[in-house]
């Protein structure tokens, strides 16, 4: 069974400097011209696990390049060949897969966990997947289909192929991937469904499921606040972001906090939603009011 870490004590002064210091490093990751999706998903590790140091980072990237460097360089067959290759490694022979129960435990979240466990969520498995393929030299990508993260491999706006790291690497056939795409939405697949993910994007669906994750047990209240606070770290996120961080801050009794950053996101929707605004202000002044 996983462990979840324990959240809910305050961090010493040694450790409230050295997590500053990485969500320094996650600003800037994210800034970067081509962000480290692999050091984005440690870094998110790193605030759920204070136990995962840079020595335990590193270790989690020298597997993955352990993993690509058993996979065959540029094998005949096109992206076909790339995507069997993957899903014998990684499916059969490593054994990272996903299931239902998966999505129960954070763990199944957080990169260097899956690592570990060879079990995690699709969008996690799918960061594997990609990880060592493009460490080995394949065409990869991410494919964000609706509520199930897949990766491809080819050109994407021309011959490619598509496969589920949470099926252990099965290849998709239209008709699979239609079948997620209405079983999600009720829609059909497009074009622009299937374009590649950005890793800007994938970290913050990341987030988005860890913040899901801890949403639904109140219990775990401190991790949507990171969760949130490394969302507002990534240089483009939903404003209503802004506006659930300073509604859980209120929550937590941090009443004062709170209220000042409800103040804040009024100030920024106002133009375009007056009468939201108001609203959001009245809570504002409701938070306040909690003091008295």
């Amino acid at each position: 069974m996983a462990h979840e870490p324990d959240m809910a004590q305050d961090p010493s002064e040694p450790e409230q400097d050295a997590r500053a210091a990485r969500r320094r490093l996650f600003a800037d990751t994210a800034r970067a011209e081509r962000p480290d999706l692999a050091l984005l998903c440690l870094l998110i590790g790193a605030e759920a696990d204070p136990a995962l140091d840079q020595t335990g980072m590193d270790e989690a990237q020298i597997e993955l390049d352990r993993l690509a460097g058993l996979l065959p360089y540029h094998p005949a067959g096109g992206p076909g060949a790339w995507a069997r290759n993957l899903a014998e490694l990684l499916g059969t022979r490593s054994g990272f897969a996903g299931s239902p129960g998966d999505y129960r435990w954070l763990d199944s979240s957080l990169l260097h966990k899956v690592l570990r466990r060879r079990r995690g969520l699709p969008i996690l498995l799918s960061v594997v997947w990609m990880e060592v393929a493009r460490r080995a030299g394949a065409p990869v990508y991410g494919v964000a289909l609706p509520g199930h993260f897949v990766v491809g491999f080819g050109d994407p706006y021309g011959a490619h192929v598509l496969a589920d790291p949470f099926a252990g690497g099965r290849l998709l056939t239209d008709d699979d991937a239609e079948l997620l795409v209405a079983g999600a939405t009720g829609g059909r697949l497009t074009a622009a469904v299937t374009e590649p993910a950005d890793p800007l994007d994938i970290a913050l669906r990341v987030l988005n499921n860890i913040r899901a994750w801890a949403q639904a047990r109140p219990e775990h209240s401190a991790v949507q606040l990171w969760a949130l606070e490394l969302s507002l770290l990534l240089p483009s996120h939903p404003a209503r972001l802004r506006h659930e961080h300073a509604q859980l801050l209120v929550q937590r009794g941090e009443f004062l906090a709170g209220a000042a950053e409800l103040e804040e996101y009024a100030q920024v929707v106002e133009a375009v939603e007056p009468a939201g605004a108001k609203a959001v202000r009245r809570q504002a002044a409701a938070a306040r009011a909690m003091l008295n």
